[in-house]
This record gives C-alpha cells, structure tokens and sequence, in this order.
C-alpha cells in the first residue's frame, strides 16, 4: 500500500505489537502525560488535536424537493434597467388585508387557483383553527390566551410562507390586520416573513360587509356591532400608504385581476410601511 509522501505511517496494529514490522513506538515520559498544554485550547500556539463538533443535523426533505431553513422575504424590485416584473409569472408573497366579510379569503382562493405559477393560499384563521381542544376564540374576548395562539399562528403562517417561496412557490395570506394594534398589526407579519411581503387591503364598504357576514356559520360568523367596530377601524388604512381596493361593486374574478394591476405596481415601487 502506497502512502503520501510525509504522511506518518499508522501502527499496523496497537501500540503494545511486537515491532519487527518496522514500527517502534515512542512512549513519552510519564510527567509529559499529565503535564497541562502550553497553551490553552484554541489560544495562539496551541497544537492540540482539534476539537470534536458535532455532525451536522440531516437535511429536512420531502421527496425530492429540499426544505432549506426560509430566510426573510427580501424587498423585491426589477433589476436596474428593466421593467417590472409580471406580477402573474414572479415568485411573491402577498398579505390581504381586510375586516371580516370583506371578501379576503375568497379573492385570495381564487387569485391562487388561476394564477399560471404554483401558488399557495395561506389563511390565518384556518391555521389558528388548527387547535382544538383549548381553541380560544377571540369572540369570546381578547386575552392572554387567544393573543398566545394569534402570534403562534402569525408565525406558523410565515414559516409556511418562506419554505413555499424557498420552492418556487407564491403564497398569498389573509389576515384581519388592525392599522392601529400592534399584536395584530404589520410588524410581526414583517418580522416572520420578511420586508418584501407585498399588503394589499381589500374594504369594501360597510353594507357590504355586513350582508357576506351574515352569510357566514359557526365562529367565523360576528355580530353586527363587532362587525361594524372592526370595518371602522379598518378605515384608519386610508392614508397609510398601503394600496386599497374597494370591492364592494366587484365580483371575485374582477378583483382579482384589480389585485394583480395592484401587485403590479407594488412590484415596481414597493409601498413603505
């Protein structure tokens, strides 16, 4: 067996063999053996085996598609010198905005369902919906406990998010986001998936509202009072800067297609906030 030229030769057995193989062992002197380094570990000088790391942990993949750990959304923006991306074939990550009845999950559906990339639908109260036993429902107040699973679902949501546009995969989430209320306002949604998540607000007028939410069953269904504090505070969108569509004489596939001209022009000159 051939070696490389400097490299050591190891012991053909242990060091206790008999060595008419060549090898002769060398054992240092006993105060040599407990005698500390001359330098500590890792300090200038030290000679020392290397420390042991541990391996690394396996990667996550489902079938062939690799999971990487999402990183924040980056602020998107055309290239210098080229026109902005269609917002129908560009990879993005869209939150829609709006009280409840205001059309959010239904717009948000169908934009996914027709777009001509691999699109995702993720919706917030879907995911919060995800704990059974112990669900605490906001319409029963706000407390402790239901802002807990709020800001749990906010951040499952945006992990959700990052692995989808990690793929290839755009993802549009809906959330009713109060313009004044921190817990359930922009920040942690910026800080969960990144500053490039485009927002777009869907108000339609009060009417409107009220008539699809008494349409709705079960918990998702408000009362009218809540219904008509919440639009109102919606109104305070007006003025901040996000791109607003009022849907309230639009059908699903027209607003849309409002959605993407507004995607559009987020795309070109991403909104503040």
């Amino acid at each position: 067996m051939q070696h490389a030229v400097g490299a050591p030769l190891p012991p053909p057995h242990g060091p206790n063999q008999p060595t008419g193989s060549g090898w002769t062992p060398v054992t240092p002197p006993a105060q040599a053996q407990s005698a500390p380094p001359p330098h500590p570990p890792h300090a200038p000088g030290w000679t020392g085996p290397a420390p042991q790391h541990a391996s690394a942990p396996p990667v996550d993949t489902t079938g062939h598609v690799r999971l990487p750990p999402g990183g924040p959304v980056p602020v998107p923006g055309p290239p210098p010198g080229t026109a902005a991306p269609d917002p129908s074939q560009a990879t993005i990550a869209v939150l829609l905005i709006g009280p409840a009845g205001a059309g959010k999950t239904t717009v948000a559906r169908h934009w996914a369902d027709t777009r001509r990339v691999p699109t995702a639908h993720i919706s917030l109260d879907d995911v919060r919906e995800w704990v059974r036993a112990g669900f605490a429902d906001p319409q029963s107040g706000w407390n402790e406990h239901s802002e807990a699973q709020y800001r749990l679902a906010r951040r499952t949501c945006g992990f959700a998010a990052r692995n989808f546009l990690a793929n290839g995969i755009s993802c549009i989430l809906d959330d009713a986001v109060f313009p004044d209320r921190p817990v359930v306002g922009l920040g942690g949604w910026k800080r969960h998936v990144g500053p490039g998540l485009l927002p777009v607000v869907l108000l339609p007028g009060l009417e409107i509202v009220l008539e699809r939410n008494a349409e709705r069953a079960g918990n998702r269904r408000l009362s009218d009072e809540e219904v008509a504090l919440i639009h109102g505070k919606m109104a305070g969108w007006y003025g901040s800067g996000l791109p607003i569509i009022d849907n309230s004489q639009l059908d699903v596939p027209t607003t849309a297609r409002i959605l993407d001209e507004v995607l559009s022009r987020s795309l070109a000159s991403p909104p503040t906030w």
